[in-house]
């Protein structure tokens, strides 16, 4: 793939203008010209939302699995052959509300892989009801006189439970969100990046107007490996003090690293027979 025409399918578009969704498939396509992802060395996971869209519309090996469980496929995948560069796209409600066991544990195991989480803090495809990232107070179709929970803030939950390796972009800023998946990607661990993307038809909260007043990008003096200040700059969130880019990174191994079962004799190879047999 060498090109983003490279990557184009016959499905129609069908985000709503203006949808965050946008900036995300653009950043990751320009991402994988760029490192040369591919139908043989690529797989992209992704669970129910308006983000699993994103597989109709990018000409990339995928899997859509059930609400909530892009995570464990993702990790089935990546153990099965570990020199796939897996992506899981997920929503806020996929992965923090069905499938907030699934987060936390592959956190803790840092299975070897790159979330990429589409954070509007709404159900988004099922028009609009509150989500884990909801904030307090927000009135949906689910919560009409307002939402009586705080949100659910998922990197330092992630930092919690054992991820080593956690970012926050915009989906507005296309060149700092293309160059942390390619970071993300090359992490050797369990790598997310929360991504702030407006949802224009349920969401006039968190809208472009509002990323783009409350977030600021964390300076050249900042040291996501020092665990402690990471942890301090993961609890910043409110009006103009959102912050942004790489977090935290820590050095450990990942799920698959001590198992030499999967790194030197990948249980992809022993399907071969077997596959062969239904062709």
């Amino acid at each position: 793939m060498d090109s983003l025409t490279a990557f184009a399918t016959d499905n129609p578009c069908t985000w709503c203008p203006g949808c965050g969704n946008f900036g995300i498939w653009l950043a990751f396509k320009e991402a994988a010209v760029r490192q040369g992802w591919n139908n043989f060395n690529t797989v992209m996971v992704a669970g129910i939302g308006c983000h699993g869209h994103l597989l109709n519309f990018l000409g990339l090996t995928a899997f859509e699995g059930l609400h909530g469980r892009p995570i464990p496929v993702a990790a089935g995948i990546k153990m099965a052959n570990p020199k796939l560069n897996v992506f899981v796209f997920t929503g806020d409600g996929d992965c923090l509300g069905e499938g907030g066991n699934h987060f936390i544990h592959a956190a803790r195991r840092n299975h070897n892989l790159t979330v990429i989480l589409h954070d509007n803090a709404v159900y988004a495809l099922t028009t609009g009801q509150t989500s884990p990232r909801s904030p307090r107070g927000f009135k949906s179709k689910s919560t009409p006189e307002g939402n009586p929970a705080d949100p659910l803030h998922p990197l330092p939950l992630a930092w919690a439970a054992g991820a080593t390796w956690l970012a926050r972009a915009y989906a507005g800023d296309l060149p700092a969100l293309t160059e942390l998946i390619i970071q993300a990607n090359q992490h050797p661990g369990f790598a997310v990046i929360q991504v702030l993307q407006p949802c224009v038809a349920f969401n006039h909260v968190y809208t472009h107007e509002f990323f783009q007043k409350n977030t600021y990008l964390v300076g050249p003096n900042y040291d996501p490996t020092d665990a402690a200040a990471a942890w301090h700059k993961l609890q910043e969130w409110g009006e103009q003090k959102i912050p942004l880019g790489l977090l935290f990174a820590a050095k450990k191994p990942a799920y698959e690293d001590p198992l030499p079962r999967l790194t030197k004799n990948p249980p992809h190879r022993n399907l071969t027979p077997l596959l062969r047999r239904y062709r």
